[in-house]
């Protein structure tokens, strides 16, 4: 492990990333010791990199400049306008807030700062079921699936400490007696759960998804709390992480619609090539990019990473999280927040959200609906008006007794194939490895690594 150095840069940086970064094995042991002007690339201005500007900030390192794709900084916190009002593409809850004097979220320390509105999202308390026969009442399953859900995190939680070996989280439930059959109980298990990692059980890690449940919700693990918080913020849910840029970060560190193409690293600095043909030298650079972007070639690493590098990246996936915005000429749909389709086909458009609230958008006679994994990739490759069709074939099975009105407005993002993304967030597959991890996480010469997939507890956040 780097040894902590007081005050260098390297010592800022490897904090930054949450931890001692492992070094590359042919590493000089001799450790160059940075001053305060050195001089720090930040690559992508999402909260990850925001957060570092402002970890060197805080021990007086200002030789920085935070490189953005887009013409904004947040990167995944993406808003829009849709019906005359801003809804969010992406990241839009607070998952986890605080239990008595336990640790806070520090997302909600930073929403609650900035004074970015939300309101407690009832995802499971305020609910209507329904199957290809329409509105059909299988709460108790619902429920069940719950506590199945909680009995797997509490089981295959602590399974590492036991040296026993990882599993899929399908698998993990076949242990425990529960193996859904019917569309009912298999929805209800979406919810909690495909809904949550953006991908499949059989696709998921039995102990690093028990690991990022109970790290957020569990406070008796150490988590936050159980609550969720819905950004209902008409500014943008952006606006916690670009308002604290704004209170420390000056015009002249910020280079937006900067594209990277090429990162040359070494032992002694990086060297960014923009598309332009631009180059920003740097004595050190933290690359906060996406796994998805990271897993594809658009930019290229000079010279290539170390293999167990390469390896590590490969070994991660990238969920994808769709939602599918809908105006309607009236409201017809369900007075709870939520509504939960149960389709015979896995994952087909199984989570419905009322946006029509009086908290949210009041009046508005919006609707969202939302898809993830495999189902989120497919309906990329389709066009609008054919996920239309789609939608409007399961809302004609949820109200059979109506005429389902054609949306006036439909709109929906395109995570997995927008090449500064490739999907939503990480997620780890089965047959976790621990040191796959931290290869993920380590340096390679003077270029560190940061971001939602370096996190052990908190992969698939922000």
């Amino acid at each position: 492990m780097a040894p902590l150095m007081t005050l260098s840069c390297l010592a800022l940086i490897s904090a930054v990333v949450q931890g001692y970064a492992i070094p590359n094995m042919n590493q000089p042991s001799e450790r160059a010791t940075a001053d305060r002007n050195a001089k720090v690339l930040i690559l992508g201005g999402g909260v990850a990199g925001i957060i570092a500007v402002r970890t060197l900030h805080e021990q007086g390192i200002n030789n920085v400049v935070i490189i953005e794709a887009w013409d904004e900084l947040g990167r995944r916190l993406k808003s829009t306008t849709f019906v005359g009002k801003t809804v969010e593409l992406g990241a839009n809850w607070v998952q986890g807030t605080q239990t008595g004097n336990g640790p806070k979220n520090p997302i909600l320390s930073l929403v609650e700062k900035h004074k970015v509105k939300t309101m407690p999202s009832n995802t499971t308390g305020s609910i209507t079921t329904y199957d290809h026969t329409g509105a059909v009442d299988f709460l108790d399953t619902f429920y069940s699936s719950a506590e199945a859900y909680e009995n797997l995190t509490a089981t295959a939680g602590g399974r590492v400490s036991r040296n026993l070996v990882d599993l899929t989280s399908r698998a993990a439930f076949n242990l425990l007696g529960i193996r859904p059959q019917d569309a009912r109980s298999k929805a209800t298990e979406y919810y909690h759960f495909d809904w949550e990692y953006a991908q499949k059980l059989d696709q998921t890690s039995a102990i690093a998804s028990s690991w990022a449940n109970n790290y957020t919700f569990n406070a008796n693990e150490g988590g936050f709390s159980a609550e969720n918080l819905l950004s209902i913020e008409q500014r943008g849910f952006k606006t916690f992480i670009q308002e604290e840029a704004m209170s420390f970060l000056k015009p002249e560190q910020i280079r937006l619609e900067s594209l990277v193409k090429n990162i040359s690293w070494s032992h002694s600095g990086v060297n960014v090539t923009l598309d332009n043909g631009e180059s920003l030298i740097g004595d050190y650079a933290i690359c906060t990019f996406s796994l998805g972007v990271l897993q594809n070639d658009d930019v290229k690493f000079i010279p290539s990473l170390p293999v167990y590098k390469q390896e590590s990246i490969a070994s991660t996936t990238m969920g994808t999280y769709t939602k599918i915005f809908m105006h309607f000429p009236y409201k017809f749909w369900f007075d709870t927040q939520m509504g939960l389709y149960a389709d015979p086909v896995h994952g087909t458009y199984p989570v419905w959200q009322k946006f029509d609230h009086e908290a949210i958008l009041p009046g508005s006679k919006v609707m969202v609906a939302t898809v993830t994994g495999d189902f989120s990739e497919r309906i990329e490759s389709l066009t609008d008006e054919q996920v239309k069709q789609e939608v409007m074939s399961v809302l004609a099975a949820m109200y059979p007794n109506i005429t389902v009105p054609a949306p006036l407005e439909f709109m929906f993002p395109r995570w997995h194939s927008d090449p500064l993304y490739c999907g939503s967030y990480s997620n780890w597959p089965p047959s976790f490895v621990q040191q796959h991890h931290d290869n993920l996480r380590a340096n390679v010469g003077r270029l560190y690594f940061a971001g939602e997939a370096t996190s052990q507890k908190y992969f698939g956040e922000l």
